[in-house]
């Protein structure tokens, strides 16, 4: 069993920046952040191989947003800049141990899920 506890988000204006954290307990292979906005699908953020620290993002985010973890391998960060008011949403933290790199940022992939936080990008 895995939890996972997420801390950061909030409020901030078009082109600020912000950062999530993700403290995990138990063993992962993949960590993954992912966003859901009102009436929207759960979509995909960015993933981290936790062994081997390979990342991927949505096109979405790429350029603006990096996911890393710390040197203990138990917390996952998502760094996020040039915030736009369509990345506004509850962002959640997820964790698996399946592999495969493809599927990294499908959410149905994923059993573990903190319990979100909210980001809000106002223009």
């Amino acid at each position: 069993q895995v939890q996972l506890v997420e801390s950061g988000g909030g409020s901030v204006q078009a082109g600020g920046s912000l950062r999530l954290s993700c403290a995990a307990s138990g063993y992962t292979r993949y960590m993954g952040w992912f966003r859901q906005a009102p009436g929207k699908d759960r979509e995909g953020v960015a993933a981290i191989n936790v062994s081997n620290s390979w990342t991927k993002y949505s096109d979405s985010v790429k350029g603006r947003f990096t996911i890393s973890q710390d040197n203990a391998k138990t917390t996952v960060y998502l760094q996020m800049n040039s915030l736009k008011g369509d990345d506004t949403g509850v962002y959640y933290c997820a964790a698996r141990s399946a592999y495969g790199d493809d599927s990294a940022l499908n959410p149905r992939t994923y059993p573990y899920w903190g319990q979100g936080t909210q980001v809000t990008v106002s223009s």
